[in-house]
């Protein structure tokens, strides 16, 4: 059951304990249980909101960030990235295999505050071998939500 729950919370954070009840044939107060447990346990660690930035205001700048680093004696990589992710231009950091060790997502009002981000605060970080920046021009899909779904219009013509 707490499978099937953390499935339905991935795809929709706002659902019921009802809801999902019904969904996993349970009692919405054992789906509470579960939900509080899981919880407890860390295995759910937070609750997001997916925003299309472009249809607000305020404007967001995001780059994708391959980092090469030195891995620290006995720490491996998780010394240096605690000390990327303490950043609050950061939302998100990851250990990655292929040609670069990190994978870090930045965000920021301009793409200069970002390249000052990446310039001034990233790459001077002693262990910080090499940076390549991308800037995300336009997402197409985030978190399995896709942005700007072309509604077809289903209904049949009718000629008079």
């Amino acid at each position: 059951m707490k499978n099937q729950i953390l499935e339905i919370l991935r795809n929709n954070s706002r659902i019921s304990d009802e809801e999902i009840a019904v969904m996993v044939g349970a009692t919405p107060e054992a789906v509470k249980a579960a939900i509080k447990e899981l919880e407890e346990n860390g295995i759910i660690i937070g609750y997001n909101t997916v925003i299309d930035w472009e249809k607000t205001e305020n404007e967001i700048v995001t780059a994708y960030i391959e980092v090469k680093v030195t891995p620290q004696r006995g720490q491996g990589f998780d010394k240096v990235a605690e000390r990327i992710y303490q950043f609050p231009q950061v939302s998100a950091c990851s250990l990655m295999s292929g040609g670069f060790d990190l994978f870090v997502v930045v965000e920021g009002k301009t793409m200069k505050e970002v390249a000052l981000f990446v310039a001034e605060k990233l790459a001077p970080i002693e262990s910080v071998l090499s940076c390549a920046t991308h800037f995300v021009l336009k997402k197409y899909k985030d978190n399995g939500v896709v942005f700007n779904r072309i509604q077809k219009d289903e209904r049949e013509a009718v000629i008079l």
